[in-house]
């Protein structure tokens, strides 16, 4: 995907009354949703008048003026130049671009504000977060992980934040995967400052992401805010290391409001860094050693895709193999296929077939009968 314009001067107004509800102070995601609701689109909202506005449950008389007045006290087009310059796409929930699984949550973002790209393979995601006082052992666990499900064809979602949320966004670029960074500051505003550099390689393999407008600096409020959008841009959410009352509890609180599945990475016993973790396992949360823990118990929503009028789906994991992985995929069949055959047809090197192979059984995509034997998916 590649940033876009609006098709017409229409895509363009609902754009820009999109962008300046969102940027009237006092509209969050939950009031946005009661407007619309309400007059049916942004535009109405804000050309309905302060006696209107003021009938809607939650606004009061002093919002009902500043949604009023919006169109002649916000300047829109402002940050329109400044998303331009810096190229940065703003997607309203009506883009087409727009992530799917972020608007089957009960308060999407009106708006996003994205550098990078959204692609098809990032509705397979997994958002890891943690403490950002995090021990070596959390470090590596988050690092191994994500390394892992990246090279299973997922898109690692996290936060940019310091420690485990900048050791996930580093292991799935470590093994050449995609990775979404959601910001509680703008874009133009990275925080912390020491990880510019990391976020311009997020950029590169996927996407930074924010609601707030680009110049908008980090602010607390904002930081749980933005752990609902981490954890509804994923399948589900993995916690590695959290003290009783770290904020990466948050997002796990999210995930289960959602409907997303949760996941905990134990630790030791007499560690704080393990107490939130320990907690989440024992209030139900799947256990996580290995990434294979996770696939499993996603089961279903990383299998390949059903097929429609007779045309197979494929799958989101499909869609991000590389050449090698491919050759040695297309030389599968689903009958029974010895690893003989599959060297064979596909031309390469044993090593690097069988190298292939584990891949391909990590992304679900084939499955070993024997030590010899494998069916495609």
């Amino acid at each position: 995907m590649t940033r876009s314009s609006p098709d017409s001067d229409a895509d363009a107004g609902e754009l820009a009354d999109a962008l300046r509800l969102a940027l009237v102070t006092g509209v969050g995601p939950r009031l946005r949703k009661v407007l619309l609701e309400a007059f049916g689109s942004p535009g109405d909202a804000l050309s309905a008048t302060a006696s209107q506005l003021r009938a809607v449950p939650g606004i009061g008389s002093e919002l009902a003026r500043r949604i009023a007045s919006a169109r002649e006290d916000i300047d829109v087009e402002a940050e329109l130049r400044t998303c331009a310059k810096h190229d940065i796409q703003i997607l309203s929930e009506a883009h087409q671009a727009y992530p799917r699984m972020l608007t089957e949550i009960h308060d999407p973002p009106g708006i996003l504000f994205v550098q990078g790209t959204f692609e098809p393979v990032d509705a397979l995601a997994v958002a890891i977060v943690g403490s950002r006082h995090a021990t070596h052992y959390g470090i590596a666990q988050a690092e191994r992980l994500a390394g892992s499900l990246a090279r299973a064809g997922l898109t690692i979602v996290s936060g940019l934040a310091r420690g485990i949320d900048a050791a996930a966004h580093r292991g799935a670029l470590a093994a050449g995967g995609r990775t979404i960074a959601v910001l509680g500051s703008g874009l133009l505003n990275i925080y912390p400052p020491e990880h510019v550099e990391l976020a311009r390689e997020v950029v590169d393999r996927g996407a930074l992401v924010s609601e707030v407008p680009p110049a908008s600096p980090p602010m607390s409020g904002a930081f749980p805010q933005r752990n609902r959008i981490i954890s509804g841009l994923s399948l589900g959410v993995m916690v590695v290391e959290a003290a009783a009352r770290s904020g990466a509890l948050i997002s796990a609180r999210h995930a289960m409001e959602q409907g997303r599945e949760v996941f905990a990475v134990p630790g030791r016993i007499d560690s704080r860094m393990s107490r939130g973790c320990h907690r989440l396992i024992r209030d139900g949360a799947k256990l996580v050693e290995s990434a294979d823990d996770v696939l499993e118990e996603l089961g279903p929503l990383v299998a390949p895709a059903a097929t429609t009028d007779g045309q197979e789906v494929r799958h989101p994991a499909e869609l991000a193999l590389n050449p090698i992985e491919q050759q040695v995929l297309s030389a599968i069949a689903s009958d029974p296929t010895t690893i003989d055959a599959i060297v064979t047809d596909s031309g390469l090197p044993t090593p690097q077939v069988l190298s292939t192979i584990s891949v391909l059984e990590m992304r679900h995509l084939v499955r070993r009968l024997s030590g010899n034997t494998l069916v495609r998916l």
